[in-house]
C-alpha cells in the first residue's frame, strides 16, 4: 500500500489523483445494567462460561421475553445525551440468521422502528470542530460467544453474553479519515460514561465498532462500501480505516470492482480480510417479534430522565472556557474523561483563593497527567494524591518554590510519599527572594560575560542564557521572573 495522505487534507493520493474516504460507524455498547434485556439472568464480565444463563436466553421451548425497564431507561438517557429525538413508541424485530452462539436462531433488534432517532456529536481534530449525523440508536440483544482455540477438534459456545443489551448507535457517512473516527468514537464513549449508560470498556467486548469504509473521486457518487466487523479498539480502528481505504483505492486504479461484503480486521497483521459477503435487510427477514408488544412510555417518563443527566462534557467544557478562562485545548483534555474533569474541580475547591485555574489546569495537564500517562496509572492510583498536589501549587502562585523546584518537589513526594511542605523545608528549596544575593549573582555573569553582553544589546533572545547562568548560581532557587526583569533592566533590552 502506497498511498499517502495528502498533507493538512482529509484526501488520500493515488496514481489517478485524489480519493476521497467516507465512513459510517454502527457503535454496539453494552447497556449498564445488572441483568439482560428479556431476562434477568446477571451480566457480570468474567463468570464462568454458561453459568449466567436463563432459559431464556438459552432459547428454552415455552420461554418468553420480558423487557428490562431499565435498559429502556438508559437508552433514552443516552438518545438525550446525544441529543437524538426519543420515540416513545418503537418496535422490536426478529432478525433472522443462524449460528451456534445465537440459539433462537434469530436476534431480538429494532428495525424501522428504533427507540432513539437523529441526533449529534461535536467532534475536534487539529483544532477543528465538526458535527456527526447520529441517524439512530436501537436496542438487540447480543450473541453468545463461539471459542474455537481450545480443542484441535470441537468448538465450544459460552452463552453468558446471549441476551446481554445492547445499544446500536449508527452515524451517517460524515466522517472523512481515520482521526475522524478515532475522535468520534472517543468522543462517544466520553458521553456514555458520563451518562453512566455503559462503561466503555473495549477490551472487555462492552464497546465495538462495525467499520463501513468506501472510497469516491471527490464530488462523486458514494463508492461501494465494505464493513469491517466488530474492531475492539480505538487505536485499530484508526488502522482499519486507513488499511481498508488503500485497499480499496490500489483495487479501483488497478481496474478492479469493490464487491461489498463484510470484512474482519488483523490487529497482528494491520489488515483487513474477507469474512462473507454483505448482508442485505432482506436477508435477515425482519418482522416484529409476536412475543413483544409495542414499547411505549409517556412523555413525562423523557422528561424525568433529561432532567437527571449529568453535565456533558460540551457543557463542561463551554463552563471550564467561561467560568475559569481556560483554552479551548486545556479544556478539551480535562473534560475528555469524567474522573478527569472532577479531579479538576477538586483542585480547585482545595486551592481556592492560592493559585488561578490556569495554573491548576497546567500542572495536572503537565505534570499530573503526563506522570500518570508515563507509568500506566489512573488518577485514582496516582501516588501523588490531590491534597499535595494542592500545596504545590500554592507554593508556586505564593512564590515559594520555583516551577522548576516545583518539578522536583514532586518527584520526590512521587517516590517518598513525603509532604510538599516538609520536602520544600527540609531539603532547602525554598526560592532565594534576597534582592541583593541575586543582583550581585546577576552583576558577576555580566562582567564576566561582556561579548555576550553586547549580543544581548543586538538579539534581545540571548537574555535566556544569562537567566539560565543565574538560575544555576543559585542552584535553581533564584526566581526566573525577577532575575529576566533585572538582566532587562541593566542590559537596556
Amino acid at each position: 500500500m502506497t498511498n499517502k495522505a495528502t498533507a493538512g487534507s482529509n484526501y488520500l493520493n493515488g496514481a489517478t489523483g485524489d480519493w476521497e474516504v467516507v465512513i459510517g460507524l454502527e457503535v454496539h455498547a453494552q447497556v449498564a445494567s445488572k441483568a439482560k434485556l428479556f431476562s434477568g439472568a446477571s451480566t457480570t464480565f468474567g463468570a464462568e462460561p454458561n453459568s449466567n444463563v436463563s432459559l431464556v436466553d438459552a432459547a428454552m421451548p415455552g420461554m418468553l421475553p420480558v423487557i428490562n425497564a431499565e435498559c429502556v431507561a438508559q437508552a433514552v438517557r443516552t438518545g438525550l445525551g446525544l441529543k437524538a429525538q426519543i420515540h416513545n413508541r418503537s418496535i422490536f424485530d426478529r432478525k433472522n440468521y443462524f449460528y451456534p452462539d445465537l440459539p433462537q436462531g434469530y436476534q431480538i433488534s429494532q428495525f424501522k422502528n428504533p427507540i432513539v432517532g437523529e441526533g449529534k456529536i461535536e467532534i475536534d481534530v487539529d483544532g477543528t470542530t465538526k458535527t456527526i449525523g447520529i441517524e439512530r440508536l436501537h436496542l438487540e440483544q447480543d450473541a453468545g460467544k463461539s471459542i474455537h482455540d481450545q480443542h484441535p477438534d470441537y468448538s465450544y459456545v459460552d452463552l453468558n453474553r446471549s441476551g446481554v443489551a445492547l445499544m446500536e448507535i449508527v452515524s451517517r457517512p460524515d466522517l472523512r479519515s481515520a482521526k475522524e473516527a478515532q475522535a468520534y468514537v472517543t468522543k462517544l464513549r466520553s458521553i456514555l460514561r458520563y451518562l453512566g449508560t455503559c462503561d466503555g470498556d473495549m477490551e472487555k467486548g462492552n464497546m465495538r465498532a462495525d467499520v463501513n469504509v468506501s472510497v469516491r473521486k471527490p464530488g462523486a457518487e458514494l463508492g461501494t462500501r465494505c464493513e469491517i466487523k466488530n474492531v475492539n479498539s480505538i487505536r485499530f480502528i484508526g488502522q482499519a480505516v486507513e488499511y481498508e481505504a488503500r485497499r480499496q483505492i490500489d483495487i479501483i486504479e488497478d481496474g478492479g470492482k469493490i464487491h461489498q461484503e463484510t470484512r474482519l480486521f488483523d490487529n497482528a497483521k494491520g489488515e483487513t480480510r474477507a469474512m462473507r459477503s454483505k448482508e442485505e435487510a432482506h436477508d435477515y427477514r425482519y418482522f416484529p417479534d409476536p412475543d413483544l408488544l409495542p414499547l411505549e412510555f409517556s412523555q413525562a417518563f423523557v422528561d424525568g430522565l433529561k432532567k437527571g443527566l449529568p453535565e456533558l462534557p460540551d457543557e463542561k467544557k463551554a463552563r471550564f472556557v467561561k467560568e475559569f478562562g481556560l483554552s479551548a485545548y486545556d479544556a478539551n483534555v480535562l473534560v475528555a474523561e469524567k474522573e478527569r474533569a472532577d479531579y479538576f474541580e477538586t483542585h480547585l475547591r482545595l486551592v481556592a483563593g492560592k493559585a488561578e485555574p490556569k495554573a491548576v489546569a497546567n500542572w495536572l495537564i503537565n505534570e499530573v497527567l503526563g506522570r500518570i500517562n508515563k507509568e500506566g496509572l489512573s488518577l485514582e492510583t496516582a501516588k501523588v494524591k490531590p491534597e499535595a498536589n494542592a500545596a504545590i501549587i500554592a507554593m508556586i502562585a505564593n512564590g515559594t518554590i520555583s516551577g522548576k523546584g516545583a518539578k522536583d518537589v514532586f518527584a520526590i513526594a512521587w517516590d517518598t510519599g513525603r509532604a510538599p511542605v516538609e520536602i520544600v523545608e527540609t531539603e532547602g528549596m525554598k526560592q532565594v527572594t534576597d534582592m541583593g544575593a541575586i543582583e550581585k549573582a546577576v552583576d558577576a555573569i555580566i562582567a564576566a560575560n561582556p561579548d555576550k553582553v553586547e549580543q544581548a544589546k543586538l538579539k534581545p533572545s540571548m537574555l535566556g542564557w544569562f537567566v539560565g547562568q543565574a538560575m544555576k548560581q543559585s542552584g535553581g532557587k533564584a526566581n526566573p521572573q525577577q532575575v529576566n526583569d533585572m538582566l532587562k533592566a541593566k542590559l537596556g533590552v
